[in-house]
């Protein structure tokens, strides 16, 4: 428990004092994190004794992870691009790197690339980015921690006992009360961004999706029988064992344009 404390301390800070500074401080951490949880992704996988396949993944990693000008090339079309490289990979290695191979590599770039992306996006909102961002992640946070700290003392009604046994709805609920609070008080402090009606929802879609994200990960380590994802930090497990509800939050309010585009 103290390692775990200590860990979560010093990360906590180390990563609040690049996301205040912002531009290219937060965007290396971000690129670093997505770097870090794709291997995470291959390794759980058995991918990484493929070197065709881990080579292409990351090269796709990086071009979807950072917000890149690549011209008249669109997102769809590079993804499109990568999803050729992958499948050309099974013809010229003659099926030694098989389609079930590509296709998870494929999934896990897209997963983690465009999870991260889109906190480098968010942060980089002309004159809010900070705003908007410190938002999503109190959200998220005060959500895990209001569905623990509730679900501990009062849960009783299992919530998806098959993905995650110890989830309760009481304490999922607790997550979405305590999301919406924090939103709240975001909307209390700067009200010309933020409505409380806004607030209101965008707590609630925050808490539900990010709970969603943490049982798609919950589900993921169940099937290949795994407790984390890594052992980058002590007591945390790894990247994508604390980055689950982010990836998936991030690319949803924005492409759904519930907040603000850069």
């Amino acid at each position: 428990m103290k390692q775990r404390i200590v860990t979560g301390i010093v990360a906590g800070l180390a990563f609040f004092i690049l996301l205040y500074l912002g531009g290219y401080w937060f965007t290396g951490l971000i690129v670093a994190l997505a770097v870090i949880g794709y291997d995470e992704f291959l390794r759980m996988n058995g991918l990484k004794s493929n070197r065709m396949v881990e080579g292409i993944g990351y090269i796709g990693l990086l071009l979807l992870t950072i917000p890149w000008q690549l011209g008249a090339l669109d997102n769809g079309q590079l993804l499109w691009l990568l999803m050729f490289l992958f499948l050309a990979a099974t013809v010229l290695t003659k099926n030694k790197t098989t389609i079930d191979q590509v296709a998870m590599a494929f999934l896990g770039m897209v997963y983690v690339g465009l999870g991260f992306h889109y906190m480098i996006v968010t942060r980089a909102i002309a004159e809010h980015g900070l705003f908007w961002t410190l938002l999503v992640f109190l959200c998220i946070w005060t959500t895990d921690s209001g569905a623990y700290f509730t679900g501990s003392k009062f849960g009783k009604t299992p919530l998806w006992p098959t993905i995650s046994p110890k989830k309760s709805v009481e304490g999922a609920l607790g997550g979405v009360v305590l999301s919406i609070v924090v939103a709240l008080a975001f909307a209390w402090v700067q009200p010309e961004l933020l409505s409380f009606g806004q607030a209101i929802w965008l707590g609630l879609l925050i808490a539900i999706v990010g709970q969603m994200g943490d049982l798609i990960q919950s589900a993921y380590k169940r099937v290949k029988g795994i407790k984390d994802s890594g052992t980058l930090l002590p007591g945390h497990g790894g990247v994508l064992d604390r980055t689950d509800s982010w990836l998936i939050v991030f690319p949803f309010l924005q492409l759904l344009s519930l907040i603000p585009h850069a």
